[in-house]
């Protein structure tokens, strides 16, 4: 079976658990490297999946922003425990294009828009007054009128070169099925658990 249509029927099935079992089948970890090599994870939201890979948003300023301008690679994953099944995946990062980020940042609630604006995202923030003040400054600025997105604010897209699906097995005897992408072709393969 093709990999990234596998991710695409579990998360489905992780979408239709109940809320109150599985409350956001969208998040995942987010791996990234600096340049001198110091790791760094943090959970953002999954927005789009499709055969060229995994899409995320977020300000290309913050931290992550840096280190995947830095390094162009990362890993993500998915532990959907209602399901008792976790998803590796490792890949190259590239950015969305301008018009998927530009019909995703439409999408978005107005004050989440606003919020893309007033954020310097991983700054110090002196205190949440201040944030306060820079949202007000925002919709100040945009009364009226449509958010555009702004330029600091754009998708990234982890292309797969790796995939690891793990189910649970009673007693600590996991499946695991890893896939490499070998040029257009994914090979796969049994790890012991």
């Amino acid at each position: 079976m093709d990999p990234i249509e596998e991710f695409r029927a579990l998360f489905a099935q992780a979408q239709a658990v109940e809320r109150t079992r599985l409350p956001d089948p969208t998040a995942m970890s987010l791996a990234t490297v600096s340049a001198d090599g110091a790791p760094s994870v943090r959970i953002v939201l999954l927005k789009g999946v499709d055969d060229r890979g995994f899409v995320f948003y977020t300000n290309l300023r913050s931290r992550k922003g840096r280190e995947l301008a830095a390094v162009p690679r990362a890993a993500l994953c998915f532990y959907w425990a209602a399901l008792d099944v976790q998803i590796r995946i490792e890949g190259d990062v590239e950015p969305v294009s301008d018009h998927e980020a530009d019909a995703y940042f439409a999408s978005r609630a107005r004050e989440s828009q606003i919020g893309a604006w007033a954020s310097s995202q991983s700054e110090t923030l002196a205190s949440m007054e201040q944030l306060r003040e820079h949202v007000a400054e925002v919709e100040t600025r945009f009364a009226n009128q449509p958010v555009p997105r702004p330029s600091h604010w754009s998708g990234r897209r982890v292309r797969p070169r790796r995939i690891e699906f793990w189910h649970a097995g009673a007693f600590r005897l996991h499946e695991r099925r890893v896939f490499e992408r070998d040029g257009e072709r994914w090979t796969m393969r049994l790890l012991f658990p």
